[in-house]
């Protein structure tokens, strides 16, 4: 026990050392991954999480970063403070130790929390899919289809049927409905305690250019409340993919596609319709930019209006900081097995391809 007391820092320093690269090590088998901190351990921290932040109205996570943040503000001030007394020399070694240690026990929580996740098999080996590289003519079949639901779902679209979502609280439990709704076809989809909360940096949000995000150390679901209407019911399903453990951003966006698509409110099935075409119209546009033009042309009013207003909206908010956080934000996904960064939610292409191969047309 004294060896202990009297060596508690060096032990700390280890045990996280060792941890973290337990964890790193572990990282590298995707399928041990699945099986044992997907669908062992994984269940049990996320159900824990929900259950004790889960019934709090607002997002004890988004608390925490905030304490985080004016924490580290007043770290910098005191270093800046203490260079009066102390040379710079002096401070900036144990300064540095610090860092080290801090960011140790962030990647431990992180990965140990959720972020192993990112290194699991995923839904392609749940759907038995193949991601391959698909032909113009696969991308015009898929952009062809998403169009037709998206018209459809736009004709069926009401006013009254979006101002019944206007309360974060109805949005919300419209979201839980949709892996209610499917969990039956999609075990993996089962979506128990349920847990997404309106960021309270919702403004700050629109600045920064995230929509939603999920707290690992809180087990919380945030949802951007501010955001345009057409897209507000397909992130909320978006951020609880994340928290059924889809880490990547493509399979997230899949995992949404799968409840949403069988919502009974049309203002899901359009939401994530909508969504769905911006991605695979973007793709198009690469390949051939006279055929999306045609197929942007021939939209319902309703959806040439909502992507009017969508645009507008992230014009109003454009900033010299938001590419910086892009950048960084880009470059976060690129660590965490996702190569092409920003535009690892655009792969979400490939899956849907490869979905409606193997389940046909109407899958879609």
């Amino acid at each position: 026990m004294n060896f202990i007391r009297r060596n508690r820092k060096q032990i700390v320093w280890l045990a996280l050392i060792l941890l973290s690269i337990a964890i790193k090590v572990f990282s590298l088998f995707p399928v041990a991954v699945e099986r044992y901190y997907t669908y062992g351990i994984y269940p049990v921290i996320s159900r824990v999480q929900r259950l004790l932040f889960g019934w709090v109205p607002f997002s004890i996570g988004d608390l925490f970063y905030a304490f985080i943040v004016l924490w580290i503000i007043w770290r910098v001030v005191i270093f800046f403070k203490n260079i009066r007394r102390v040379s710079f020399t002096k401070q900036l070694i144990p300064c540095i130790k610090n860092i080290v240690f801090i960011f140790l026990v962030v990647f431990a929580a992180f990965y140990g929390l959720w972020g192993l996740n990112y290194s699991r098999v995923g839904i392609a080996g749940q759907l038995g899919l193949k991601e391959e590289k698909f032909s113009i003519a696969d991308l015009d079949t898929l952009v062809n289809t998403l169009h037709s639901r998206l018209n459809l779902k736009a004709a069926e679209l009401k006013p009254a049927m979006r101002d019944s979502f206007r309360r974060n609280k109805n949005l919300f439990v419209g979201a839980e409905i949709a892996f209610d709704a499917v969990d039956e076809k999609y075990p993996f989809l089962k979506y128990n305690s349920p847990s997404v909360k309106p960021s309270i940096f919702s403004y700050l949000g629109n600045y920064l250019g995230f929509q939603g995000y999920y707290n690992p150390f809180s087990g919380e679901a945030q949802a951007n409340t501010t955001v345009p209407q057409s897209v507000e019911p397909f992130v909320a399903t978006h951020e609880i993919a994340h928290q059924l453990g889809y880490a990547k951003e493509s399979e997230a966006n899949f995992a949404g596609f799968l409840a949403c698509r069988e919502h009974p409110s049309v203002v899901y099935t359009y939401s994530v319709y909508f969504d769905m075409y911006h991605y695979a119209i973007r793709e198009l546009y690469y390949e051939d930019s006279v055929r999306a033009a045609i197929y942007d042309s021939t939209l319902h009013a309703q959806v040439i209006k909502d992507i009017k207003d969508y645009r507008a909206f992230y014009k109003k908010y454009r900033n010299p900081i938001e590419p910086i956080i892009s950048w960084g934000y880009g470059y976060f996904l690129k660590a965490n097995n996702q190569p092409k960064g920003r535009d690892s939610y655009n792969e979400v292409v490939s899956w849907m391809i490869a979905y409606y191969k193997k389940y046909g047309r109407t899958a879609i």
